[in-house]
Formats: C-alpha cells, structure tokens, sequence
C-alpha cells in the first residue's frame, strides 16, 4: 500500500478528478431538478388551461340553453296571442233545440231588444228557470287583406253594451289550407300593450275600431 503525502502530484490529479466527479454531479442534480420543475410547472399550465376551458365551456352552454328558453317562450307567447278559436255547438232548452252556426246578422243601427227577448217567456223552461238573453253585434271595417272586426256584447234588455272588444283578423296559410289570424288589440277603447315583435301597430288598428256611440245610432 502507499501513501501519498499532501502536495503530491497524485494528491493533486486525485483531488482534480473527484472535484470534477462532484461537479459533474452536481450538474446532472441539477438538471433533474429543471426537469421535475418543468414537468410540474407544464402540468399545472395544462390543467389550468382545461380548466378555464371547462369553465368557458360550461359558461357557453348556460348561456345557449338560457337563450333557447327565451326563444321557446316568445314563440309560444306570440302563438297563444295570435291563435284563433273557431266552436260550433248546441243549446238544449228541455225538447227545444237552438243551433249556433257562424256569426250573429249585424243590424243597421242599434238592436231591437224588446224584439228580441219578446218570445224569451214562451220557452217550455220550467217557471224557476231564468232564462237570459245575450248576443253580440259585430261591426266590420276592411283592412288590408283581412278586416277590423269590434264586437259589442249585450246583456239582457240593456241599452248599451256590457263589453266592447276590437280585433284585427287576417288570413293565414297553414299546411294544405288556410285560416284566419285574429288579434285583439283594444277593449272597451283601451288600447293593449304592444308586443315586443307584434308585426301590427295596435295604436293604429284602434283608430278603426267601431265603438258604440249612442248619438250615431
């Protein structure tokens, strides 16, 4: 065995190489550690990243859905005000039977009612049965292609109507035929609020409305 006393040239060439060793190590520690940092701060990008996605995502989707349900709902609002009611029946008085088939006849000026209710009592209705009498007169005015239509509702022997309704009716093309699209924008001569995407002026239809002056009867 030898020793090597300090100072040595094989102390100093020993000395050189495990310094170098050492740093060597030091070095490859190093880039091990920038690689696990690198690796950690790469991951943490991505899911960050796919979580702001998620989130925008999810953002975007709340919003689609919240603005299909305004859609559906003013669809189905613009439907239900513009939709048009069309009834046929009977009315049974014991073995008496009254058929209500189209609209009533409209009269020159205004109704006879004394004419009208006069055979009201001759019914075979039993005597504690009231009988009522009510009937609506329509006046028409041209529009366009359709017509502006007021309905003035009598009740009983009363001189003047009850209610007062105008509506504006046009026709409409639906599947293989075609109906009519009624729209009501005035009652007893207060104009309706204007829908957000009514294609009619209420304001302007009202001015046509027939409503019931007794001085021009």
């Amino acid at each position: 065995m030898t020793y090597l006393s300090p100072g040595t040239p094989e102390n100093v060439a020993l000395a050189q190489h495990v310094n170098g060793r050492l740093r060597a190590e030091a070095r490859i520690m190093a880039a091990r550690a920038f690689l696990f940092r690198a690796i950690g701060l790469g991951l943490f990008a991505a899911l960050a990243g796919a979580g702001a996605g998620a989130a925008f995502y999810g953002y975007a989707t709340m919003n689609d859905v919240a603005s299909a349900s305004d859609k559906l709902a003013s669809a189905l609002t613009t439907a239900l005000n513009d939709v048009t009611l069309k009834t046929k029946g009977e009315v049974t008085l014991t073995d008496n039977t009254l058929k209500l088939e189209g609209g009533a006849p409209q009269p020159a000026g205004r109704p006879d009612v004394a004419a009208i209710t006069t055979n009201a009592g001759k019914s075979e209705a039993p005597a504690s049965a009231a009988v009522r009498t009510s009937f609506t007169v329509f006046k028409t005015v041209p529009y366009l292609d359709g017509s502006i239509v007021t309905g003035w509702n009598f009740k009983g022997s009363e001189s003047k109507p009850e209610k007062q309704y105008c509506y504006v009716t046009r026709p409409q093309s639906f599947g293989d035929g075609t109906t009519s699209n009624q729209t009501t924008v005035a009652i007893d001569g207060q104009v309706l609020p204007q829908p957000a995407r009514s294609e009619i002026n209420f304001s302007v239809i009202a001015r046509n409305c027939v409503w019931f002056d007794p001085a021009k009867l």
